[in-house]
Order: C-alpha cells, then structure tokens, then sequence
C-alpha cells in the first residue's frame, strides 16, 4: 500500500474475505493507518460470501467509514446485495461482472442501490462495448443515479479514456497487474490520486512498451 501511495495513488483497495473476521479487521485498520484514512480505503470481497456472512461483515465494517464495501456476494445475488444496503450505512460497490443493459435493469430494479452513495462498477471491455455502456449509464440516469458514482472495474487505458470522456467518478488501475494491458504508460502517471490520458492517438495503447511490442506482433 505505500507503493501504490509512492506511485502517485491516493486511495487503495484490499482484498477481504480469505482470513477469519477478526484477522481482516487487523489487516484494514492497518491499511488505514497507513493511507490515513478510512475514506480513502475500499476493500472486495470478490463474491465469496453468503447473505449472512456478508451480513456480519456489514456491521463489523459500518464503523470505518470506508470508501466501499464491494461484491459482498455472488453479483447476480440481488437480494444478497439488498439485504448489504439495507443493514450498511457505507458505500455499497458491484456490477463488474454485470455484462448488459437488462443486468444492470436488474441491480437497479432489486438489488437496492442508492442513489448518491453506491457506486456502479460496469466494465465496457468485459461486456458489449462503449455503446451497451452508455446505455447502462443512461438507465442509472433516469433512475436518479449519477454516472460520478460509476467507477469502471479494469484498471486500463481503454476504461481511463472512458471516464475520463463520459465524466464518471474514476476507474480502477492495477499497477503491475494483468500486463501488458493492465496500468499506464509512463507519460500517463497519477499524481495526488488524478490522472489524465496523453494526447496520443486513439487510446494511446502503443504508448505501452510491452503492449506495443505485443501489437507488433500481432499485426507484423
């Protein structure tokens, strides 16, 4: 976690779930600690919970003030998820692996999200493109949600441009993880937690050494 602050990031994310509750609670207030704050700490449980275990873990976290509480349970469980949001006082997080518009109808219809503190997490490379996309961040818009609270899951360039174009709260990036797609070129480093695309061509993929490499290849 100091790496990433190193890095330029200034909030981080943890994964939860694979220690007993009392170990993971040790784990996030030591992340806390060294972020310096709960606010700028999200932690994932990567839909590994059952309704009552991500019960449990609701109230044990509420007290943190976190910046989410992300994929409690298995992300098409939409009653699991309402039963998160109607016990959490926090920031609720799902959706990347919700692949299109009637998905996302779903999360809206059953799942319990509320407006102006869950966040929407739709990843436009993981499901049927841009267009599906804006699709869905009109759907959240005419339900009274706002796409500032859309933070695309994926951690690469193709989703950087994508909020940074539609306007969106963020997206996700995975220093060092997933290469060579995942992560940014080195003329597109994060400074105080922003970060903004290069004026390279397209989406700037080449601007990647490995990625370009990979290109080459590809198309040699």
């Amino acid at each position: 976690m100091r790496g990433y602050l190193d890095l330029g990031y200034d909030a981080v994310k943890m994964k939860i779930g694979g220690a007993s509750l009392r170990e993971d609670l040790t784990r996030i207030e030591a992340v806390i600690d060294i972020v310096g704050a709960a606010g700028r700490v999200a932690v994932d449980a990567n839909g590994r919970f059952d309704r009552p275990t991500a019960q449990q873990w609701a109230a044990a976290l509420d007290r943190y003030g976190l910046r989410w509480y992300e994929e409690p349970g298995d992300p098409l469980d939409f009653e699991l998820n309402h039963a998160v949001t109607g016990c959490y006082s926090g920031a609720g997080a799902t959706g990347e692996n919700l692949f299109s518009v009637p998905d996302v109808t779903n999360l809206v219809r059953y799942g319990g999200m509320r407006p102006g503190r869950d966040v929407f997490q739709m990843d436009a490379g993981l499901s049927y493109g841009l267009s599906e996309y804006v699709r869905m961040l009109e759907l959240l818009e005419s339900n009274g949600f706002d796409r500032r609270l859309a933070f695309p899951h994926g951690g690469h360039l193709i989703n950087l441009h994508i909020a940074a174009g539609l306007g969106l709260g963020g997206c996700e990036s995975y220093p060092g993880v997933f290469a060579p797609f995942g992560g940014y070129p080195g003329g597109c480093a994060p400074s105080a937690g922003r970060i903004a695309p290069t004026d390279a061509p397209g989406f700037g993929l080449e601007q990647k050494t490995s990625l370009a490499q990979l290109i080459a290849e590809l198309t040699a």
